[in-house]
């Protein structure tokens, strides 16, 4: 069986975004067309679906580094800071897109609330498994090596 491994990020989270568009527990908030994604971004994300896609991202790393919590997560979508002349210095990503995100993810019964943080359950990994294994053929026609699973 194809896993989340096996399929390149990008090619699946952009599957993946489209299939969350079909849940109607995963909807952006109102404030979401005005929205940074962080304190080291200028402008807001030009991609009219950038909440679905987020959410897909979001959704596969708790996959693979889970269990994880907030604090983490925003490490993992922070970036520089243009500081003009002086040196750029990281900082974290927007806490409270992750956090909604992830709620969104629970309520729709594929993220669990644990006490170390935030897991994946069965009904997640199967419907990002389903969804990996759906491009299987797309994907081992630009990588052959992945043909064998």
């Amino acid at each position: 069986m194809t896993t989340v491994y096996d399929i390149p990020a990008d090619i699946l989270i952009r599957q993946v975004a489209e299939e969350l568009k079909k849940n109607p527990q995963i909807q952006p908030p109102d404030w979401a067309a005005f929205a940074k994604t962080g304190v080291h971004k200028e402008m807001p994300p030009e991609n009219d679906d950038w909440w679905y896609v987020r959410a897909a991202s979001v959704f596969r790393r708790v996959y693979i580094d889970g269990p994880v919590g907030t604090q983490k997560m925003r490490s993992i979508y922070g970036g520089k800071r243009n500081r003009g002349s002086a040196p750029g210095q990281f900082r974290r990503g927007s806490g409270s897109i992750i956090r909604k995100v992830l709620q969104q993810l629970e309520a729709a019964g594929y993220v669990s609330h644990t006490s170390e943080g935030r897991t994946v359950t069965a009904a997640g990994r199967s419907f990002l498994d389903n969804v990996a294994h759906g491009l299987k053929a797309e994907v081992a026609g630009t990588a052959p090596g992945l043909a064998k699973y």
